[in-house]
């Protein structure tokens, strides 16, 4: 016997809250139903509902559907400018064109509204599950959604200010979103952390990959910071750093150990980057990896960085080299020659790439000369420097497809910067000065005095320290630096930067599906 049924497919980002249906029979009795009340009910349930929370958060970072997405948080800042563009980022440093169209922010608003509805998932059911399944377990699986929850709303409220609050999953479209004041939304964030902190999450990582309570405590750090609560902020911070659980990198280790290089640069090789690989300095890594199914994507951050230097006639594809990129961003000038001194390790040639010596035997008049004075040549994402932090190379994918390198997420070294940021923020920039030197001796970089401390300062420090790992955008508009930075850095690349460009529009097809309640645009889109 068959029934007349609508099968529906729900599209719950909240940039396309439409319902798309057909008809079709179905039998009566479908042979299985996944649906989270019959999944989400034992300890294979729920892990299997964390693995795709955790896959949609890394699709933040490695979408590869639009290559210029990554360039959004860099171009248009302080510390890049456009080199191959391939259309997403344009309108981050030509900002006369960013509006409500944009095709980044879209992405992102909808990434952080799906993280936010699996989150809400898991968390709901956790509350609800058998008593067969052990509390502790409960407590944790709900704690790490809780900080993925967290993480989500910092995101969107640091980008657009206030923002709709979704506290249970949608299972249905929507039409009566509203924004909720940015005031409340950060309540909102502190109690998941605050939640999930002293007795959810654990302090060690017992399986890699997984968010233990110093991930939450230095997201929660930040988030204090930018609710200008730093003497809170404070404190998360120094329990992170005094927990026994991280320890600056400081000397050689890993697969390459005992090759050219320095410690610095060790953290970002395959192989080395994982705290079971003897990253010490980890706090929250997005892993990938080669040859596992499902474990690699195709991210775009080595086309974004590295420059295409193959153009060059007598240049070959080299792993050396950091395998085949794109440049579709450039460092800009105040990076490339203002920024660092020639001590710091930072600056080395091994983690800054600044010479280029011809690599092609095939062109014997050139090989193994320095590569200068080219004539006519496009220098701006051929040959120009780069961070190697993305480096890579595949020997079976030499195109250069995927990115198999793990995301750092979080690291110690950022823990001592937003430190410093706190303890400036209550006027102790003697405090700040040790922090900030604390990072500057593991670079071999001269110290800082109390007087040398302002947030001017920090964000230097930070663009030393964290090139090609931290996600500028965020951290500019966060310290409300943005336009005053980027103006004065780097502004030659910038066009038509204003004061309503500290914050991004919300999506116009968002507020055109709305259509049972106003969802207000950001002022001047």
């Amino acid at each position: 016997m068959k029934r007349f049924a609508l099968a529906c497919t729900v599209l719950l980002g909240m940039s396309q809250l439409i319902s798309s249906c057909k008809e079709d029979f179905l039998d009566e009795n479908p042979p299985s139903l996944y649906t989270p009340q019959t999944v989400l009910v034992d300890s294979l349930g729920f892990e299997a509902a964390m693995g795709g929370l955790q896959s949609v958060v890394r699709e933040q970072y490695t979408r590869s559907d639009e290559q210029g997405l990554l360039g959004m948080m860099q171009l248009g800042t302080d510390v890049a400018i456009p080199g191959q563009v391939q259309g997403a980022e344009i309108p981050y440093y030509n900002y006369t064109l960013l509006n409500s169209q944009d095709r980044a922010s879209d992405v992102m608003w909808s990434w952080a509204y799906r993280t936010i509805n699996n989150a809400n998932q898991i968390i709901q059911a956790a509350e609800t599950a058998p008593a067969t399944l052990r509390q502790g377990y409960k407590n944790r699986i709900s704690g790490e959604a809780r900080f993925y929850r967290a993480y989500a709303y910092n995101f969107l409220a640091t980008l657009w200010g206030d923002v709709p609050l979704i506290e249970q999953a949608i299972s249905s479209p929507r039409t009566d979103f509203t924004r909720t004041p940015v005031a409340e939304v950060n309540i909102f964030i502190i109690n998941d952390l605050t939640t999930a902190i002293p007795s959810m999450l654990p302090a060690s990582q017992a399986i890699s990959g997984r968010i233990t309570r110093g991930a939450a405590q230095q997201l929660l750090g930040e988030v204090y910071l930018r609710a200008n609560q730093p003497a809170l902020a404070e404190t998360l911070l120094q329990a992170v750093i005094s927990s026994g659980q991280y320890s600056l990198i400081r000397a050689r280790y890993g697969v390459r150990a005992s090759s050219p290089g320095d410690y610095f640069a060790d953290m970002f090789i395959i192989g080395n980057q994982r705290r079971s690989q003897g990253n010490t300095e980890l706090i929250w890594g997005i892993e990938q990896q080669l040859l596992v199914p499902g474990g690699t994507t195709s991210a775009q951050q080595r086309r974004m960085w590295v420059p295409a230097y193959y153009n060059i006639r007598g240049m070959a594809l080299a792993d050396s080299l950091g395998g085949r990129g794109l440049g579709r961003l450039r460092l800009s000038n105040w990076v490339d020659y203002r920024l660092y001194s020639t001590q710091d390790m930072r600056n080395s040639k091994y983690n800054l790439k600044r010479r280029f010596y011809y690599n092609d035997p095939a062109q014997t008049a050139l090989f193994g000369r320095r590569v200068t004075g080219l004539v006519g040549s496009d220098t701006i994402y051929n040959i120009t420097p780069y961070t190697t932090k993305w480096n890579q190379f595949d020997p079976a994918d030499t195109f250069g497809f995927g990115t198999i390198k793990d995301l750092t997420m979080m690291r110690l070294g950022e823990t001592y910067l937003l430190l410093a940021e706190a303890q400036l923020k209550q006027g102790n920039t003697t405090g700040a000065a040790a922090s900030i030197n604390v990072l500057r001796t593991r670079a071999q970089a001269a110290q800082v005095s109390a007087s040398d401390i302002t947030l001017d300062f920090i964000l230097d420090e930070r663009a030393r320290e964290l090139i090609g790992e931290e996600q500028r955008r965020i951290t500019l508009v966060r310290t409300g630096t943005l336009i005053s930075r980027t103006q004065r850095l780097n502004g030659a690349s910038v066009t038509g930067l204003a004061t309503k460009h500290q914050l991004l529009p919300i999506p116009q097809t968002s507020i055109d599906l709305n259509s049972g309640a106003v969802l207000t645009q950001n002022t001047g889109y």
